[in-house]
């Protein structure tokens, strides 16, 4: 392939799964990545609140009866006590990262490379203060509409700057990355296996591989260049027996 970038950007998803701080300041917008987002958070974060203290609230955000906790947290959003995004997003990719645990010139090197797409916030870097909060890039909110047609119409303006000369790594799920198309040349990280002789799309180890990953891109005190050196990166990962590189797409054939 040749090309070779200043440096990189991962594109991730948030997860389900947040632990919610036990202490710190509430919110601050203006104070998060790409503060021109702020009036759309806002309206966001407003109308979250609004539907979370309905009676049917959880029909109105798509969840089940044991998601009610979270549920009822949303309603207190703008009070709820803060952290890093790293340490409040849990789950499979995030445990697998080990953000959770990133030290201080990590979570700096995560600020600069990494950026979470959220239905609530757009887009956000680990290192940005959040509270826990439940909702997900497929609701609808009233007054407010689909959340993918919201953050469609805004988030090209923030993205598009720190998307030039960056070699882009995209780990999100399909909701979230309907809502930003990023350059040509971007790498989809795909996780595959093989059985019987024949190459399968994997679903229940992704996510846990593309952690595995985003943690290897933080930790790395140099950014990989070129699409050849994140697949000799990725090479190193201890589930991954195989990488294939397509103008599209890196695929990450697990042992």
């Amino acid at each position: 392939m040749g090309a070779r970038f200043g440096s990189v950007l991962i594109l991730l998803p948030p997860s389900e799964g947040k632990t919610a701080p036990a202490s710190g300041a509430p919110v601050e917008l203006a104070d998060l990545s790409h503060p021109e987002l702020t009036a759309a958070r806002t309206r966001v974060g407003k109308a979250l609140v609004a539907a979370s203290s309905r009676r049917n609230a959880l029909a109105l955000l798509g969840v089940g009866p044991s998601i009610a906790p979270q549920v009822a947290g949303n309603t207190t959003l703008w009070s709820n006590p803060t952290a890093p995004a790293a340490r409040v997003y849990t789950g499979v990719l995030y445990d697998a990262a080990g953000s959770a645990t990133w030290s201080a010139d990590e979570l700096a090197r995560a600020h600069d490379r990494v950026r979470i797409i959220s239905g609530l916030w757009g887009a956000v870097s680990p290192a940005d203060l959040i509270p826990a909060y439940r909702l997900n890039m497929c609701v609808a909110l009233p007054r407010v509409g689909p959340l993918t047609a919201l953050w469609r119409a805004n988030l090209t303006k923030s993205l598009d700057p720190i998307a030039a000369d960056q070699l882009i790594v995209d780990c999100r799920s399909s909701d979230y990355a309907t809502v930003w198309k990023p350059p040509p040349g971007t790498l989809a990280v795909r996780v595959a296996y093989e059985q019987g002789g024949k190459r399968k799309i994997a679903s229940h180890t992704a996510k846990y591989t593309r952690g595995l990953l985003t943690g290897a891109l933080v930790r790395a005190t140099k950014a990989p260049e070129s699409p050849e050196a994140l697949a000799e990166l990725a090479a190193e990962l201890p589930t991954v027996a195989a990488v294939e590189l397509s103008e599209s797409s890196i695929t990450l054939v697990t042992a």
